[in-house]
């Protein structure tokens, strides 16, 4: 039997019945074949001649007739081939059958092969593909088949399918060829009708040759031999190998079409299991069900189809095809553009609900600018919708004036994001109107929804917000479904899963969640987790590798559970960390698709620990882990082991024993909520299990998160006849706070409904749905991941009606007429830098509606702007600081709020810009704020015509929270004045003075107009801090800068004087050198590049003194090393309030930052101190005589700040010296550490790879608490040694400990060095050497080598050995000086060998070694060669009969010595007549025949290795000069020398001859020119003569004869050859003996001796 794949066995829970129903389809397969093996080759290959298309039947006639008469002769002559032949001709016959008649492989009569040889899953469906549709495929392509299973049929692997078709139509077009050579070939065969189930034939004998036969005969033989080594080699083939990733045969191909076209995508996939085909569209999911007639999905045989119907513009997008299973995914990519024909413009071309033309043409479409107002008719107000209904937003643009062809740019946002078209929400643009339409409404579609509108550089915007209520739930009682499920986090092993909770419980607590998964492509829906889950979070685990999902949850409560969520998006089971260690490459340089492939694994490296691993979350459900791989881990991929510890225990325990973790990232389960862990991971790959990684810190399991508290100080407001206000205080010390739920009940009815489903941040927000007339009470809870807080106190109870018509008092305005007036001006028109684009306030309306503010002018023409007062996502205005309400009772809270009054009016209204129909005011804030924060003001404004005033209209319906406000669809040139009034928590303020008379016309002026609500603080005696908001109109160009002047309150205006040389960027300064006593006004004026503009308005007189009891702030530091802020203040007022700021921007919304008041004390505390929080914090009491502080941070205060605080936090022993290491003498271990100081309370742990370790035999400790070392010492190190070692130190409550690592390649040195120096003391016991065995070049360049010796004595022995053979010393050593040498002369390559010296005595021995061979010996040559270069003598000049010479003289010359010459720094090229050589120790350079070229600087170079040493000289000028006429002189004097006569030789210098005897003497002459000889005899001149002949024959030989020689002839005779470079005398003498005479003579000496006798 075949065992399952590996991802099968791992993955057996998913999708079980596919898998059992699989194999068992694919074993009943194996046991009927061989029952059916003979039956499948009982019929003819009839059906090879039978197709149904003419053309295709006589193409393949001849090859059909063949291939019959071949299987007959086979039959009959050659049994033992049979088989083979069968084989082939049952597979052609069902391949030509099948094709014949428009059937796939799959439906062949007979047999269905591809059942049998590729067994198809219960899930995949067979289809028949016509004859049309087959027409339709491409022509070249082969559907691939792979597969994971082993046929043992006839020999025959079901991936030969394909080979065993090509093998018949080889033997066909083989056998057709063979009757045309002359064979007889016949054959007949008959098809039945497609209705008959038998397939009969008829056959008629065939002759053959011999030769033919037995071809055929070998063929077969040698196809059967094929088959069976095919079938061995699969049965050894392990059927895991055969799966791979999905590949794409054919890839899709990008299509233009025309509209209302049909396109129709392909693509063919392989892979093994059979890959699974999602279409995207932009990256979205294509929803067949959701547009049946738009889109067409097939899938046949591999070969998958996208068909769309009907294109239009919006199906120009680029489509995807993700194939994926469980070896990977893999996509393939087309671009589908929709062409339009040419003609009049199409509207609907903006379906897509903004304009696609570029928005440089909307400038000027004509040439010429134009100015576009935008208005909204027919709009929508706020909505309330239900979970799956649909529902439309819609309304009416008009824009004038209208050009044609040119339409606006339609955006529609959600909470300030921008929408674009998706499954859920599709936008339209008609022309004139646009919609948002939402097929299926979610509580995820709840917020603040926005149309802009654009034209050119004009835009417009309208809002309203959409509420959308929970369905009905199936079982009564249940939750609502939760809301924005999405994917935190994905990799091979799970995927986080995390979610909202619902608003509504059902009436119960919820009990936790229920988290559901779907593979994309499938309908089934599967739990993933068996008990509900409370945290809001959750890992699921379970995934195929690959393999993409889509997620919901579920509510449970006591009563049941409620309705699922909205799916998530598709998320992959993908590892990103993983992406770094695969090769891709891109298939198309279009398409961008990556082909995904796995490196090769690298053998034998066993990968190393893990690194970083920490606890990421920790839920009383699960703990999440995560590391970094290790660096050492080959090419090969790894696997994780989790190993756990419970704390009490100290057991290890591996976690994932079954399945190992992939992905640098695990959740783990089935932890007792609770108990401490900790953990640690390891590696796995072929090689082995690595080492652990360093474990976790102790991790206690339980909720880190903490549910937040309660909000507080709830207080609603009147909005609208059906919407109410509500603020509240935020939870303190909320961590990952999702948001707030707000919830309504009418006084007395006890039934709370929700007012949002979809929670809400910041701590304001505006309950719609309402009855008129009815009171109503609040309450809020706020809502993170850990769960709901507990509800709030319930707010006080007001009545639903509109702000506007009541709670002001007649006498404020009395001129105000009793009707309401329009909207608020939405800030549209034309853009610049200086106005802001997204203004709450001015789009949406401040915190709290304004009280009757009647106007007589009901069309006004105000901009029109949504009902609504406020945005979801954050709060329009600073929120006021409740400090003082903080722990404060309810009735306390109330009674406060009693003792608040309104603001007083504010002051100084100006004109800061003015347009033609249009002016922005400034005004400054009022004095008294009335004890509470201003969170708002309104505008009145009236025409003066000829002096005379109007009546008074209400500028704006929503309070404005800036000190300035624009005043839309004024008339031009038109006088106007205004009021302005403030408001607060406690109502209206009364109005501020009439405004002087400001006249509407458009500014054209090009400077920057005036800063404005100029404001100082922290008053000092010599400094003050002045602040300043932007003008409005900025001018034609940004605003670059500020200048600020002052002058003295009572001096003349032409005594202003700046403050700063150069424009600052900031719009504040701290104003220095003020005089005490003096008061100051001052003003700003703003830059631009066309200039500076006007002045503000005057800020001051204020007087430079510092209040009495005035503090400054305070930075501190606590034991728990939290930094802060502080600071104090004695004058507060019974409504004062702290407000902080950073760089004068107020810091309440600040999550780096923690504000707490209590009575006059107040402090700022960071929550992090970093780079970030450098700038200027300052603190402000309200309500005071601008009682203010400031404390710089900059970046050298943090760094002080932070060490302070972590020396507060952590106190440390500080530490003088850290732990170190050093070996003594006899190769002990001391390892050791200095603190400062310790006193005697001071205790030491020593810590040893976790362990501690205690004084004993291995380890001797010591502490000196007076100097602070702490030691500890070892004999000797064992290789059980190696690890990491700490010393803890704790002096009461600091505590410290320096740790010193000794492991690997640092642990072995150590070592070594340890047990060198053990050895070392034990040699050092006898005699030794000091010093080893070195070689020192002396002066003389010759070779001394040298050694120090130690403790010897008379009786040491000293030997000397090269090469092992001893060196004989004439000297012995004596040793007193203790160093002992051996020299070697001139030395050279002969000498190269490795030197030893030993010394020995009864006390042992000692030896050194000098190796002298290779690179030492070369060492040693380069420093001879240096001595050598050094020793040279400078270069001298001589001249010789050659030439001349330039040769300097060295110590000794070796060939290792370079020698190169050059002349005016060119290198010198050796010829005939210029050599360079070496005589002796003397180096030269010979130049023969010099010339007046040879002149010039000489450098003779001497190389010894590595350095050049330089010897020169100049042979030029005077030097030259004597040098040449010495060469000439000494050559003339050569050919002087070589061309004088002389006697080259012959002449005796005695002749001895016997009287009577002839003497005939022969000598040669040599002289240029033919010297002249003459003869002498006793100095005087002999001539020829008879007796003696004298001759001289061809100027070369000298003929002396004297025939017969007398005693006369006996004397000195003399050769004497002249000519005119010399003379020369060759002298000899001639002895004439007498033979008698002789004897005589002889005989007389004779006897004398014997008388002597």
């Amino acid at each position: 039997m075949m065992s399952l794949p590996f991802y099968q066995k791992l993955h057996q829970h998913y999708d079980r019945s596919y898998y059992n129903n699989d194999l068992r389809t694919t074993m009943s397969q194996y046991h009927e074949q061989e029952k059916k093996s003979s039956a499948i080759y009982t019929h003819g290959s009839a059906a090879y001649s039978s197709r149904s298309s003419a053309a295709h039947r006589q193409e393949s006639q001849a090859f059909s007739r063949a291939s019959e008469a071949s299987y007959q002769q086979q039959a009959s002559r050659a049994t033992e081939s049979s088989f083979a032949s069968a084989v082939s001709r049952k597979a052609a016959s069902a391949y030509d059958y099948g094709y014949s008649h428009g059937l796939t492989d799959s439906s062949l009569m007979l047999e269905d092969y591809s059942s049998k040889l590729s067994p198809q899953t219960k899930r995949a469906k067979k289809s028949i593909l016509s004859g049309e549709e087959k027409e339709n495929l491409p022509s070249n392509y082969i559907m691939p088949i792979f597969s994971g299973r082993q046929v043992h049929v006839s020999g025959i692997e079901d991936t030969e399918e394909e080979r065993i078709k090509e093998a018949a139509a080889y033997i066909a077009q083989r056998n057709l060829l063979a009757s045309e050579e002359g064979l007889t070939t016949s054959k007949r065969s008959t098809v039945s009708k497609q209705s008959t189930s038998t397939l009969h034939q008829e056959e008629v004998f065939e002759k053959k040759s011999r030769k033919v036969a037995i071809r055929e005969k070998a063929e077969h033989l040698s196809l059967r031999k094929t088959l069976e080594e095919t079938e061995a080699f699969h049965r050894k083939l392990n059927e895991d190998h055969l799966l791979h990733a999905p590949e794409f045969v054919i890839k899709l191909r990008s299509h233009t079409v025309w509209e209302k076209e049909n396109v129709k995508l392909y693509c063919s996939v392989s892979g093994w299991p059979e890959p699974r085909v999602t279409w995207y569209k932009n990256q979205v999911p294509i929803n067949v069900h959701a547009n049946p007639e738009k889109y067409i999905i097939e899938s046949r045989y591999g070969m998958h189809t996208l068909e769309i119907n009907k294109c239009d513009f919006e199906d120009t997008a680029q489509y995807r095809a993700s194939a994926m299973n469980a070896k990977g995914e893999l996509s393939a990519y087309a671009s589908v553009v929709v062409k339009r024909y040419k003609g009049e413009f199409d509207e609907t071309r903006f379906h897509a609900g903004f304009s696609t033309l570029p928005l440089s043409t909307a400038v000027t479409p004509y040439g010429y600018a134009s100015k576009f107002e935008i208005h909204f008719d027919d709009k929508f107000d706020v909505s309330f919708g239900r979970e799956g209904e649909t529902l439309s937003l819609g309304c009416r643009v008009v824009i004038t004036p209208e050009i044609k062809h040119f339409q606006p740019e339609v955006q529609w946002h959600r909470n300030g994001a921008p929408i674009s078209s998706s499954k859920w929400v599709e936008t339209h643009w008609s022309g004139d109107r646009a919609t948002l339409t939402f097929s299926h409404l979610n509580k995820e579609d709840e917020g603040l929804y926005t149309i802009r509108v654009r034209m050119g550089e004009y835009y417009e915007q309208y809002s309203a917000y959409v509420f959308v209520r929970d369905a009905d739930a199936e079982i009564e009682g249940a939750p609502a479904s939760p809301l924005d499920v999405v994917s935190l986090d994905a990799n091979k092993d799970y995927i986080i899963i995390s979610w909202k909770q619902p608003a509504v419980d059902g009436g119960s607590p919820i009990l936790g969640y229920f988290i559901d998964k779907c593979e994309v492509g499938t309908d089934s829906w599967s739990q993933c987790n068996d008990t509900p889950v409370k945290f809001a979070r959750f890992p699921v685990t379970g995934l195929i590798e690959g393999r993409s999902y889509i997620f919901r949850v579920r509510a449970v409560n006591k009563t049941g559970i409620g309705l699922p969520s909205r799916a998530s998006e598709p998320v992959a089971a993908l590892d990103p960390a993983e992406k770094a260690r695969l090769k891709s490459r891109p298939s198309a340089p279009w398409t961008g698709q990556i082909i995904v492939t796995e490196e090769e694994p690298g053998e034998g490296i066993v990968p190393g620990p893990p690194t970083d691993l920490s606890v990421t979350e920790a839920t009383q459900s699960y703990v999440v882990l995560s590391w970094k791989p290790p660096g050492q881990r080959g090419h090969e991929g790894i696997v994780y082991f989790v190993e756990k510890c419970d704390v009490e225990t100290e057991n290890w325990q591996r976690v994932n024993t079954e399945l190992p973790v992939k992905s640098p990232r695990f959740a783990l389960f089935d932890l007792a909520e609770g108990k401490s862990y900790r953990f640690r991971v390891r590696c796995s790959n072929s090689a082995g299990v690595g080492e652990p990684s360093e474990a976790t810190e102790v991790t206690v399991v339980g909720d880190k998160l903490d549910i937040p508290k309660a909000p507080g100080n709830i207080i609603p407001s009147r909005n609208t006849d059906t919407s109410v206000v509500v603020t509240w205080e935020e939870s303190k010390d909320a961590q990952e706070l999702v948001g707030y739920y707000i919830e309504s009940s009418v006084v007395g009815s006890g039934k709370w409904e929700p007012c949002n489903n979809n929670p809400v941040k910041g701590s304001r927000f505006t309950c719609h749905g309402l009855a008129t007339g009815q009171s109503y009470i609040f309450r809020v809870r706020a809502v993170n991941a850990a769960g709901l807080s507990e509800y709030s106190q319930d707010s006080e109870a007001i009545e639903v009606k509109a702000a506007i018509g009541g709670g002001v008092s007649p006498d404020v305005w009395p001129e105000l007429s009793d009707a309401p007036a329009g909207l608020t001006d939405s800030k549209g028109g034309m853009h610049d830098t200086s106005q802001p684009t997204f203004k709450k306030d001015a789009l949406l309306g401040s915190k709290l509606s304004k009280p009757s503010l009647p106007s007589s002018s009901h069309n006004l023409g105000q901009t029109e702007v949504s009902k609504v007062s406020e945005t979801v996502q954050e709060e329009l205005t600073p929120s006021p600081q409740k400090a003082a309400l903080k722990g404060e009772s309810k009735s306390d809270a109330l009674k406060k709020k009693k003792d608040r009054a309104a603001p007083s009016p504010p002051y100084d209204i100006t004109c800061l810009e003015s347009f033609r129909d249009s002016m922005v005011l400034g005004w400054k804030q009022p004095d008294k704020s009335g004890g509470a924060e201003i969170t708002g003001y309104y505008v009145n404004y009236r025409e003066v015509i000829d002096g005379a005033p109007g009546q008074w209209r209400e500028a704006n319906i929503k309070a404005v929270s800036e000190e300035a406000y624009k005043i839309s669809n004024l008339k031009e040139n038109t006088v106007y004045q205004f009021q302005v009034a403030a408001m607060n928590i406690a109502g209206l303020g009364a109005p501020s003075a009439v405004s002087e008379c400001f006249k509407c016309e458009e500014w054209t002026i090009a400077v920057p107009g005036p800063p404005h609500s100029l404001k100082y603080s922290e008053v000092r005696k010599t400094s003050l801090v002045l602040q300043w908001k932007p003008p409005i109109h900025s001018g034609r160009t940004p605003v670059t800068g500020y200048f600020v002047d002052v002058k003295e309150a009572k001096a003349k205006d032409d005594q202003w004087r700046g403050l700063n040389e150069a424009a600052i960027e900031n719009k504040y300064l701290r104003v220095q050198g003020l005089q005490e006593g003096v008061s100051y006004v001052f003003r700003v004026r703003a830059i631009n590049q066309a200039g500076v503009g006007k002045p503000s308005d005057l800020a001051g007189p204020v007087l430079a003194e510092t209040h009495p009891g005035t503090k400054e702030v305070v930075v501190s530091v606590d034991d728990d090393g939290v930094i802060s802020l502080n600071f104090e203040c004695d004058q507060m007022a019974p409504n004062s309030e702290f407000i902080w700021s950073k760089d004068y921007v107020s810091t309440e919304d600040s999550p780096r930052l923690e504000v707490e008041s209590k009575g006059n004390k107040t402090k700022i505390t960071f929550k992090d101190l970093g780079m970030e929080d450098v700038g200027i914090y300052s603190c402000d009491v309200t309500d005071t005589d601008g009682i203010a502080s400031s404390y710089v941070i900059d970046e050298e205060e943090v760094k002080r700040l932070l060490a302070l605080s972590q020396e507060h936090k952590f106190p440390t022993v500080p530490v003088k010296s850290e732990l170190a290491v050093e070996i003594l003498e006899k190769g002990q271990v001391r390892f050791w550490m200095q603190a400062e100081k310790l006193s005697g309370n001071a205790k030491v742990n020593y810590i040893f790879n976790d362990k501690e370790v205690f004084e004993g035999p291995k380890y001797k400790m010591h502490i000196d608490r007076n100097t602070g070392i702490v030691e500890m010492f070892m004999e000797k190190l064992l290789d059980e040694d190696e690890g990491t070692y700490t010393f803890q130190l704790q002096d009461g409550r600091a505590t410290g400990h320096s740790t010193l690592v000794l492991i690997g390649d640092v642990y072995k040195k150590l070592q070594k060095e340890a047990e060198f120096q053990r050895q070392e003391w034990i040699r050092k016991q006898g005699p030794h050497f000091a010093e080893y065995l070195s070689w020192e070049v002396t002066g003389e360049c010759n070779v001394l080598l040298k050694c120090k010796v130690a403790n010897i004595k008379k009786e040491t022995h000293i030997l000397w050995y090269k090469d092992e053979r001893e060196i004989s010393v004439d000297e012995k050593h004596d040793f007193e000086d203790g160093i002992c040498t051996l020299l070697i002369t001139e030395f050279s390559k002969k000498d190269a060998g490795i030197y030893e010296v030993v010394l020995k005595d009864d006390r042992g021995k000692d030896k050194s070694r000098l190796k002298l061979v290779d690179e030492a010996f070369q060492e040693l040559m380069t420093e001879i060669c240096k001595k050598i270069a050094l020793s040279a003598t400078d270069l001298k000049i001589q001249s010789t009969a050659e030439g001349i010479r330039l040769y300097s003289f060295v110590t000794y010359y070796v060939d290792d010595l370079k020698v190169n010459w050059s002349q005016n720094e060119t290198a010198i090229r050796y010829t005939d007549r210029v050599k360079s050589g070496v005589t002796g120790e003397q180096i030269w350079l010979q130049i023969n025949e010099p010339t007046p070229n040879d002149k010039g600087k000489y450098v003779m170079e001497l190389f010894d290795g590595i350095t050049g040493h330089r010897k020169t000289v100049d042979l030029s000028g005077e030097a030259y000069d004597e040098a040449f006429a010495e060469f000439q002189r000494l050559k003339q004097a050569a050919i002087a020398e070589k061309n004088r006569a002389r006697v080259m030789g012959g002449l005796p210098d005695v002749v001895t001859i016997q009287e009577g005897k002839a003497l005939n003497l022969t000598c040669t002459v040599w002289g240029d020119p033919t010297p002249e000889i003459s003869w002498l005899k006793n100095e005087k001149s002999l001539d020829s003569d008879d007796h003696c002949s004298l001759r001289f024959e061809a100027g070369k030989t000298a003929y002396f004869t004297i025939n017969g020689v007398t005693t006369s002839d006996s004397g000195k005779y003399g050769l004497v050859v002249k000519n005119k470079y010399g003379s020369e005398t060759s002298d000899f003498t001639i002895s004439v003996f007498i033979p008698e005479e002789e004897a005589r003579v002889a005989a007389v000496k004779a006897q004398k001796g014997e008388k002597s006798k």
